[in-house]
């Protein structure tokens, strides 16, 4: 994905899906809520990301889920900050989205989805 993960990162899960014409990789890892900000401008999205309060009706899961990881998908889950970091981006990846969700008043759990 070509980014650099935060030192303090925890739980650590990554993926990596071969596809028909795609491949799927995924990232997820829990940092403290504060060093949230810091990494997604490190990250140069070209718009703010969005906040989302409620889980999205009639998800579809997508072809690489984070349930290869353990995980539920950030689409299922209420409060989440999400949007497109990259589109094109370095390297071969295609795009890269990312969820934050936090999960207590000192942690989050990012999720990156990227499309090689």
């Amino acid at each position: 994905m070509h980014i650099d993960v935060p030192t303090q990162a925890t739980d650590r899960r990554a993926a990596y899906q071969i596809g028909f014409q795609d491949d799927g990789l995924l990232l997820a890892f829990t940092v403290p809520t504060a060093k949230v900000d810091p990494f997604v401008k490190g990250l140069g999205p070209d718009v703010e990301l969005e906040k989302r309060e409620k889980p999205v009706p009639h998800f579809v899961p997508p072809m690489t889920p984070f349930s290869h990881l353990g995980l539920k998908e950030p689409e299922e889950l209420p409060d989440v900050r999400e949007g497109q970091v990259c589109t094109p981006c370095r390297g071969d990846l295609n795009a890269l989205e990312i969820a934050i969700h936090r999960l207590d008043d000192r942690s989050s759990r990012v999720y990156l989805r990227g499309i090689d």
